[in-house]
């Protein structure tokens, strides 16, 4: 574990160099302990998959002062076991308009689609941070038997609720925005809803199940979303 400052108003709190589980459970035992405790000048924090970056008050203490309030915190926390995982299932509609490259993606793996499809959906996928657009999820636990590389040129826009690979990760683009991992279907569910009380679906820590819809299925579902 490392402790650096970012600027001269935020200090990293780094678990590893690596993606690893040990790693986000730790993240995630920090950040509980951050929203229930505090200290005086902090502003707010920011976790990632292997760093919590905590923002501060510079004309309310000093480095030195975050630093050592942020110590006290960081060495008093215990492997706490995590409670139980939220699990949410994600409807998709793979393929075709919704999937552009999933042809792809099976011809890169020597798979068919259908097997493709089987496996995505086969799998549970934990919630290893939000980032890089709002509700944007970045997805572990995905089978290394359909990886595929990123797009050697990134697509200008790609509809909100498309769901991609990227090596060994997939996600889901909750906003209408440009991207380059390979599209493999779209969820009618709103991943990012602004106007809620929690905007983004999908927390740290939850796993994620993805569940195959056909189109009919996708247009009532799209129906519903607010």
């Amino acid at each position: 574990m490392q402790m650096y400052p970012l600027g001269d108003s935020a200090i990293i709190v780094q678990f590893d160099n690596k993606i690893t589980l040990d790693a986000h459970y730790k993240v995630r035992v920090l950040v509980d302990r951050l929203q229930g405790n505090s200290f005086k000048g902090m502003l707010e924090f920011v976790p990632a998959l292997t760093t919590v970056t905590v923002y501060y008050n510079p004309l309310q203490l000093s480095y030195k002062e975050a630093y050592s309030a942020l110590e006290r915190i960081v060495s008093s926390l215990e492997a706490t076991p995590m409670g139980a995982a939220r699990t949410v299932e994600i409807p998709v509609c793979y393929g075709g308009e919704f999937g552009p490259d999933l042809e792809f993606v099976a011809d890169h793996n020597g798979l068919t689609v259908d097997e493709v499809v089987q496996i995505h959906s086969g799998s549970e996928y934990l919630v290893y941070m939000i980032g890089f657009a709002p509700g944007f999820p970045y997805l572990g636990g995905m089978s290394e038997n359909i990886q595929a590389p990123r797009r050697s040129s990134p697509r200008i826009t790609i509809p909100a609720g498309t769901v991609g690979i990227a090596g060994m990760q997939t996600g889901i683009y909750p906003i209408e925005t440009p991207g380059g991992w390979q599209l493999i279907g779209r969820t009618p569910e709103a991943l990012f809803r602004p106007n809620e009380s929690s905007p983004s679906l999908l927390q740290i820590g939850d796993i994620v199940r993805f569940r195959p819809i056909l189109g009919k299925e996708y247009g009532v579902w799209k129906g519903r979303v607010k």
